[in-house]
């Protein structure tokens, strides 16, 4: 019997019990919510365990209890109090509402033009009217709006207000700025409907990289042109304080909005009037009324959390996953069936800081730690075997996936790919380079000096520790003391994307998974020098490493049409970097874990059901479309 079937045997009775509500209590009185909710309803509590008692009608307080049969629970996505609900700013810390990425952005309050769909690489129109149209040269792309979308306030948008999310990001180095800037020459509106968006050319006129715009599509949250003014001018059109202002009367085109947020959690409320109920779009509202995230304090609270039906839809690591349907027959289910339970699409990464003279210096360091760290052991235990390993996917600068391992010829570098646990190796390598330990205190020196390094990520990401602390004990094995530190996601956030920062030395963040320009993006962020410098860098090389070789082939990628060129290109970058080590991956990991409990709701996508939605956490480019799907247990 399938793990959903079994699942769903216990999720009637696991719903009778959590009809009173799991929402958090807040013995604070509560503000007044930005948007005044419309009539909710709370469920009476069952008389009889068969079957689900009817809601029956109350008021929500926002801070308060939530109605469960109306409430869509969240893990794993936000760390830590909101700082502003602004699309144009940096450091927002609000993951629910304001997270952008190619490889689908998350549309519950801004949308983006189009949605990702990495289960098969297309793009499908949200604020978009059809398909985009390029050029014959492809220097122009036009995209119509469609005449539905509507802001919060039941303006149209427009294509200005297109233009004028870019031209601030441009403006203010916020993340479409520093990520966009460089290929897009400028937007237009044509008129109200029509977006033109010239790409920026090289010195032959060709479009700098085709590939980066069709990233803006999926990527960029777009803002309502009006508020972005009235923001701009009580900010006196400083960039900082644009880039810092709180957005508290932000304008939202999303089905969702903004209810209540402390320290404790953040909750959004359904738009009833949303746009996207009109025959050109969904055709309906998404399900759950309110979308609400506990802050937890770390992983291990969110799992208790979600194996308890206080959680809903957990995008967080969970070790050996498959017990908690096999041992201790949950109604938790995962997108696939079987290892690795999600879709392997990135590579968190150690990043090299060549801010730190030892590690800008000797290649041979770099390499040597990443030989000695034990993969395996990151894969087994870190990852409890929900990744492939690197002797199944030798390390290059490809995710796992069919189409991309194709990309570059394995033979060519298979000399200088390393599955880890190479203690000897290292050790050879560190003493080739007069890396040695002169002074017999098991640490070696450069420079006179002991090689000591410290290894971050965020607190409360037990993978990722897990894996930094197993970095630091191949140091150990091959004398470089690295010792870990793990500071809150909210401090992190600020230090690792400063490019002149020292604080962290070896530190982890991923880089892009699938998204319309792979792998040209991931090359780009592990070895091009077009962020080396960027403040307020969300963008890639947050090591600041720069090769010229390796940026000069990277520039010609997406004006290469020739197959066996492309391939050519690809395995020369290869080459460079597993000889150079900027950085180096420690394992394939899903872009989201997407693990859900069906005690509450049910119908979450899976790989078998034909729907063709991402396991994107019901909210992540056309992963959203889960939430019009969703049905109450019962």
């Amino acid at each position: 019997m399938k793990k959903k079937t079994l699942a769903l045997l216990l999720a009637l009775v696991m719903a009778l019990s959590l009809l009173a509500g799991c929402g958090n209590k807040n013995d604070t009185p509560a503000p007044t919510p930005d948007t005044p909710p419309a009539d909710t309803q709370t469920p009476d509590t069952p008389d009889e365990p068969t079957e689900p008692a009817e809601p029956a009608p109350s008021e929500t307080t926002p801070g308060g209890d939530l109605p469960r049969t109306e409430t869509l629970y969240f893990a794993g996505q936000q760390w830590g109090t909101v700082n502003s609900w602004s699309p144009i700013g940096s450091n927002q810390n609000n993951a629910m509402a304001v997270t952008g990425k190619a490889a689908g952005s998350r549309t519950l309050m801004f949308e983006t033009l189009y949605m990702y769909n990495p289960l098969d690489g297309s793009l499908t129109g949200l604020l978009a009217d059809g398909d985009y149209q390029w050029n014959a040269d492809q220097t122009e792309m036009t995209v119509k709006i469609k005449p539905a979308a509507k802001w919060s306030d039941g303006t149209p948008v427009t294509a200005n207000d297109v233009k004028r999310t870019f031209d601030i990001g441009v403006q203010v180095g916020n993340g479409t700025g520093t990520g966009f800037g460089a290929y897009i020459e400028e937007i237009v509106a044509q008129d109200d409907s029509t977006v033109v968006i010239k790409a920026a050319k090289n010195d032959a006129g060709q479009a700098k990289n085709p590939l980066k715009i069709l990233d803006f599509l999926s990527a960029t949250l777009i803002a309502q042109a009006a508020w972005i003014d009235t923001m701009a001018a009580r900010n006196n059109n400083d960039s900082v304080s644009i880039l810092n202002d709180a957005g508290d009367d932000v304008v939202w085109s999303g089905p969702y909005t903004k209810y209540y947020s402390d320290d404790q959690k953040v909750v959004l409320i359904r738009d009833d009037n949303y746009w996207g109920q009109d025959a050109s779009m969904w055709g309906k509202l998404p399900v759950p009324k309110y979308i609400a995230h506990t802050i937890y304090a770390d992983n291990p609270a969110g799992e208790n959390a979600l194996k308890a039906g206080e959680v809903d839809v957990c995008q967080q690591f969970i070790g050996n996953i498959q017990d908690l349907w096999l041992k201790d027959g949950l109604p938790i289910s995962t997108f696939y069936q079987e290892a690795p339970y999600g879709m392997c699409l990135t590579m968190p990464t150690a990043w090299y800081n060549m801010n730190i003279p030892v590690l800008a210096e000797n290649p041979a360091l770099r390499k040597a730690i990443a030989m000695a760290v034990d993969y395996d052991s990151i894969i087994a235990n870190a990852m409890t075997n929900q990744s492939p390993s690197f002797a199944d996917v030798p390390r290059s600068l490809m995710n796992p996936t069919d189409g991309e391992q194709a990309l570059y010829n394995h033979d060519a570098v298979k000399d200088l790919q390393w599955v880890g646990n190479d203690i000897e190796g290292a050790k050879a390598l560190l003493d080739e380079a007069g890396l040695v330990d002169s002074d017999g205190d098991g640490i070696r020196e450069w420079n006179g000096e002991k090689i000591s390094l410290n290894a971050c990520c965020p607190n409360g990401w037990t993978d990722w520790q897990a894996s930094m602390e197993i970095v630091a004990a191949a140091g150990e094995k091959i004398g470089v003391e690295i010792t870990t530190s793990f500071p809150e996601w909210s401090i992190y956030q600020t230090v690792f994307t400063q490019p002149g920062q020292t604080e962290y030395q070896i530190f982890m963040y991923s880089p892009e998974a699938a998204t319309p320009s792979n792998p040209w993006q991931r090359a780009n962020q592990f070895l091009g020098k077009e962020y080396v410098g960027v403040e307020n860098n969300w963008s890639g090389n947050w090591g600041q490493y720069v090769n010229e070789e390796a940026d000069e082939l990277i520039l010609k990628i997406p004006t290469t049409t020739d197959t066996n060129e492309l391939k050519d290109i690809y395995t020369k970058l290869v080459e460079i970097y597993l000889t150079e080590v900027p950085s180096f991956s420690l394992m394939y990991r899903p872009d989201q874990f997407h693990a859900v409990n069906e005690s509450v709701w049910t119908n979450f996508p899976s790989a078998d059901d034909g729907r063709n939605i991402p396991p994107m956490m019901c909210t992540d480019g056309y992963g959203i479309a889960a939430l019009y799907d969703l049905e109450l247990v019962g």
